[in-house]
């Protein structure tokens, strides 16, 4: 069923003045219920602590660049979903995905795409490193416990290559453990979806342990729409993963620390291959990170080193394989070295570090089409590892009246030689609550292997991409409610554009997010308006709108919390967008409804229900060749969650 805006909309205020009478009837039987939780009524952290953005723990509300945090309770609304899934519904995100869960996913933040902003696990980089892009879709929402997300270009100077858009830290599960407990959680939605998971976590004085396991499977749906360019086989893409992560933290003494975190999900994803040769294509998938650390901290300084290993590799089994059963190959390991050390300067917080990057790729022979219509030709793809050996330094003072951060960083790279970025940023308080700033940073991305090395499309003098971002913003901070108007203007230079750095771009927006909470009620919305353009002088594109990236997205969500359960209605638009460099394929506008709850229905057992695409909407998130991606109409997934303490 299709929508037009003036009927989604119309739909969408009855459904909010229906949640809130059901809400009013809901808190008037809470008064007399005899099940409640433990714990108090939830508070909402409107000033939470990140590390993100600056390395150090930080208030949001004097950190420069915008920033947004999802918490464990947050985590909790996306029972058997991916990161992919928790991203698409944040302000300033969106996606394009061929299908339904663990198929081939971009996410698009800021007018950048998923190549040009940086994920980290657990201070780890994690990403593929043929693409450049990070398989968020195949790591499980269930086995992680926070999310922070730094948008802009001033992660560049802290992180290095990869951060023009913005920087995402994802947390395993287990690293903020309360007390000793056992949980178990079984949950079934739509499309015979599953999940079955078990964490134990143990806590003492001085340590703490945290161990979790997740089996994910679900029979998917068809996720070709309709294909002016191939016969695919018309069936539906099922997914599986098995997910498990590892935290573990002890306390050698009252200055020395140590700790592990891992994250781990081996999954296989059905795929649709052209033709009727191959109808049971697939693609098996091994992700994840892992991190090593030993801290030592006194009332001057902090020092902490660490070294940890992140992979991406896959398997897949198509008609582009050279063999069928043995797949084709590509296997990225990244091993990383870190120490830095945090000094209180008084005034303010100095941070100085060096760090040791190594990126290896294993690939199989593949087919080089680069000759068509000449046949194809077998071909070794076997790339030149990569180093990168950096120092960065950075400081950062927060006072009554105003904040002020800065960061340098110089990365030598084994490939194309030496980068240096660096960001500057201050914001005053004229006014209790009130706070204006600017910022100004560089930052790059670094040519992924597949653009220096792939047999046929590649260029292996291809130098970094390079960008110029400034900002301005307005935030006010007071009480139970957090509002932050942002702007910003970025310059980007060396695209990558078929082996050469000929493309430019240009990036400008406006970003409003605002969040409230009002007794029990929670309440916000974030609106995006961009301009991502091709700026490439004597181009066909010139002017063009960059693919995928809507001009206007927004984000409005009510909910209600109480000690026994809580309850939250959102609703997300998306305008239109074109699918092609050439802006002549659009995706149409649409909006999403969507309802996640959670009830205790005794102190230990707590239920958990979400519902997307309430309306049934008809939309697409992908058209690549003429080729239509399908999505998910409305789904549901519930599940069950006991603990033991």
């Amino acid at each position: 069923m299709f929508l037009p805006r003036s009927s989604s909309t119309a739909y969408l205020r009855l459904c909010i003045l229906s949640a809130l009478g059901i809400f009013s009837l809901n808190a008037t039987a809470a008064t007399d219920s005899t099940v409640v939780s433990n714990n108090e009524v939830p508070e909402v952290e409107l000033d939470e602590i990140v590390v993100t953005a600056t390395r150090t723990p930080t208030k949001t509300n004097n950190i420069i660049a915008q920033t947004r945090v999802i918490d464990s309770e947050e985590l909790q609304r996306y029972q058997g979903q991916t990161v992919t899934d928790v991203l698409k519904n944040q302000p300033g995100m969106n996606i394009s995905q061929s299908g339904g869960t663990g198929t081939v996913s971009n996410f698009y933040m800021r007018g950048y795409d998923s190549k040009q902003v940086l994920v980290i696990i657990d201070g780890i980089r994690y990403s593929s490193i043929s693409t450049g892009a990070p398989a968020l879709n195949l790591l499980s929402a269930d086995q992680i416990d926070r999310i922070e997300i730094l948008y802009g270009a001033s992660g560049s100077s802290i992180y290095g290559s990869d951060a023009m858009g913005g920087v995402i830290q994802i947390f395993t599960k287990g690293n903020n453990i309360e007390q000793s407990n056992v949980s178990a959680t079984v949950g079934y939605g739509s499309n015979d979806h599953y999940q079955v998971g078990v964490t134990g976590q143990l806590k003492n004085d001085t340590s703490s342990l945290s161990l979790g396991v997740s089996r994910n499977e679900t029979d998917g749906f068809n996720a070709i729409a309709s294909s002016n360019s191939y016969d695919y086989n018309a069936d539906d893409d099922g997914f599986e993963s098995t997910n498990a992560s590892l935290a573990l933290q002890h306390k050698i003494s009252d200055n020395l620390s140590a700790g592990l975190n891992a994250l781990y999900s081996d999954s296989t994803t059905d795929i649709d291959s052209a033709g009727d040769a191959f109808p049971n294509a697939y693609a098996d998938q091994q992700n994840g990170s892992a991190n090593a650390f030993i801290q030592y901290q006194t009332p001057l300084a902090v020092t902490k080193f660490s070294v940890g290993q992140s992979i991406d590799k896959s398997t897949t089994h198509d008609a582009y394989s050279i063999n069928y059963e043995d797949g084709s190959q590509f296997d990225t390991t990244q091993t990383q070295v870190r120490s830095e050390t945090s000094i209180n300067a008084q005034p303010g917080t100095v941070t100085i570090g060096a760090e040791w990057l190594s990126q290896q790729l294993d690939a199989s022979d593949v087919l080089d089409f680069s000759g068509f219509p000449a046949p194809a030709t077998l071909t070794a793809y076997d790339p030149e590892d990569r180093t990168v050996k950096s120092g960065f330094v950075g400081y950062q003072l927060s006072e009554d009246y105003y904040d002020l951060q800065a960061n340098y960083r110089v990365d030598d790279n084994s490939q194309y030689g030496n980068e240096n970025t660096y960001n500057i940023g201050a914001a005053i308080r004229p006014l209790e609550g009130l706070r204006i700033g600017a910022s100004y940073a560089t930052g790059f991305r670094a040519p992924t292997f597949n653009d220096l090395y792939y047999p046929g499309y590649s260029n292996p003098d291809l130098k970094p991409e390079t960008s110029k971002n400034t900002e301005v913003f307005v935030e006010y901070n007071k009480g139970n409610q957090n509002s932050r108007l942002t702007g910003y203007y970025t310059d980007v230079d060396d695209l990558i554009n078929n082996a050469t750095n000929t493309s430019e771009a240009q990036i400008k927006g406006l970003s409003l997010t605002s969040d409230w909470s009002v007794n029990s009620f929670l309440f916000g919305l974030g609106y995006d308006y961009l301009e991502a353009k091709d700026k490439t002088t004597n181009s066909a594109n010139y002017d063009n709108e960059l693919v995928y990236r809507p001009k206007n997205s927004g984000l409005i969500y009510v909910g209600y919390q109480q000690p026994a359960f809580d309850v939250r209605l959102e609703a997300k638009y998306t305008d239109e967008r074109f699918s092609d460099a050439a802006n002549t394929t659009k995706l149409d506008d649409y909006t999403l409804l969507n309802l996640s709850s959670s009830i205790y229905l005794t102190n230990n057992l707590r239920a958990n229900l979400r519902v997307d695409n309430i309306t049934d909407e008809d939309y697409t998130l992908s058209n690549q060749f003429g080729t239509e991606y399908a999505t998910e109409g409305t789904s549901y997934f519930g599940s069950l969650t006991y603990d033991w303490y």
